[in-house]
């Protein structure tokens, strides 16, 4: 990896992307430390020091924005909002006809699906920001904080409107960058916007763990962890790179003289096809509640079940929950994003089969019972990985700062990998070493 990233500096176009991609990710995370108008800094910094955040109901956006979420700034949102407005369109793609007749249509189809995914965006920026401001009117962003009421001093309306205007902007703002990144920049922009948000909080988890830790001044603990990372980043490299390859072979044709075709090839089918999407899926959904619990009034005894159980995340009734959900939206996912029948159609249409399986309808059968198989173990994977910070949290009493686990160590992982391999192709485009030298 390292060697690619040596021989992309040595290459003047690679240099440029990579240095215009640097610049971007330091325009980033500045932004994510500018405090918006109405916020007092300093009562932040103290609750951030002294109280713990909530993070039951603010883990995860507080980890997509690298840590801007609980501090109030500018890009508070982070990216967020983009990412489930992408998730909902993905999901609507298959609903509506219109949006799959788009999507057919090529690349003028696919820049109107953009444009509505631009427009969700900021209408859930809008949402998901109004309701961070009126949780840290109510001082509930923060628990056992002494100056938590006190982070927004004036609670006008017109203090409130700039606020929620500030971070729709600031959400804009990210979104632009992304897609700055992936049109002149390496890699996939949004992407490595949420490597950047999710590698940015590793340094202070880490030694918020050593600080904690009782064995050698924390450095025992601090050291386990760094292990114990080590070994997820292994397991996670492994089963994402893991799939079941099927064999398909492609007729000859005689046209003239000729032959054509005859060639075999495969089709890769990942252990984890659906990715990251079910963990996003599965938190936002245990989210939802919790979130209505915290604006509804009073103590009623709904109220104080979920915060009791779905708030926590090491209740058991929250594990469970989290485990089953990701194993369902594993199997959703990969049901509406891989089709079968539209595959074994293509095939057949351009005189390609599995040896040993008719072409038709049999294909489709044999491929969605592979299908099944694959994305058991995937799913199971998926949770398990998962719930590692919630083990954490029982095992080392880590206070919600272990770092390698879950959503976070997923998305490095992959994310790293891919940019690795556009790095090696664009590479291997401008210095191929063939007959000519």
């Amino acid at each position: 990896m390292l060697t690619a990233f040596a021989r992309a500096f040595k290459t003047p176009d690679l240099r440029k992307k990579l240095l215009f991609t640097l610049g971007i990710i330091v325009v980033y995370r500045i932004g994510a430390h500018i405090p918006i108008p109405g916020v007092s800094y300093q009562n932040v910094q103290i609750c951030m020091d002294q109280a713990n955040a909530n993070q039951g109901l603010f883990g995860l956006v507080n980890m997509f924005s690298g840590g801007a979420l609980l501090q109030i700034t500018v890009f508070a949102l982070g990216i967020m909002p983009y990412i489930t407005a992408s998730i909902i369109l993905q999901l609507l793609t298959v609903v509506i006809p219109r949006l799959e007749a788009l999507k057919k249509e090529g690349q003028a189809g696919t820049a109107k699906i953009t444009q509505y995914t631009r427009y969700l965006t900021v209408a859930l920026a809008i949402l998901q920001g109004t309701g961070l401001v009126a949780t840290a009117r109510s001082g509930a962003l923060f628990q056992g904080c002494p100056v938590a009421s006190e982070i927004v001093p004036d609670q006008s309306i017109f203090v409130t409107i700039t606020m929620v205007i500030t971070m729709t902007a600031g959400t804009a703002v990210v979104m632009w960058l992304g897609e700055l990144v992936t049109d002149r920049g390496i890699g996939n922009g949004m992407s490595i916007l949420m490597f950047i948000s999710i590698a940015a909080t590793f340094p202070s988890a880490l030694w918020a763990i050593k600080k904690q830790g009782e064995l050698a001044g924390g450095w025992i603990e601090f050291g386990i962890v760094i292990l114990v990372g080590l070994v997820m980043v292994g397991l996670v490299v492994f089963v994402e790179q893991a799939q079941r390859r099927i064999p398909v072979q492609y007729a000859k044709r005689m046209i003239g003289r000729r032959s054509y075709g005859g060639t075999s090839t495969y089709i890769p089918l990942k252990v984890n096809q659906a990715g990251v999407i079910p963990v996003i899926f599965a938190s936002s959904l245990l989210y939802i509640p919790a979130l209505i619990a915290q604006f509804a009034g009073g103590n009623s005894g709904w109220k104080t079940w979920i915060d009791q159980h779905l708030v926590k995340g090491d209740h058991p009734y929250y594990i469970v929950s989290y485990f089953l959900l990701i194993v369902f939206f594993a199997f959703f996912y990969v049901a509406i994003s891989f089709n079968p029948e539209e595959v074994a159609d293509n095939m057949k249409k351009y005189g390609g089969f599995i040896p040993g399986i008719r072409a038709g309808r049999p294909t489709a059968e044999y491929l969605s019972y592979v299908l099944n198989r694959i994305t058991w173990p995937g799913s199971l994977y998926l949770g398990l990985i998962a719930l590692v910070p919630t083990m954490a949290l029982a095992g080392f009493g880590a206070n919600q700062n272990f770092p390698f686990g879950g959503t976070s160590i997923l998305i490095i992982v992959g994310v790293g990998l891919e940019t690795v391999k556009q790095i090696e192709s664009q590479l291997q485009q401008r210095n191929y070493e063939g007959f000519l030298r």
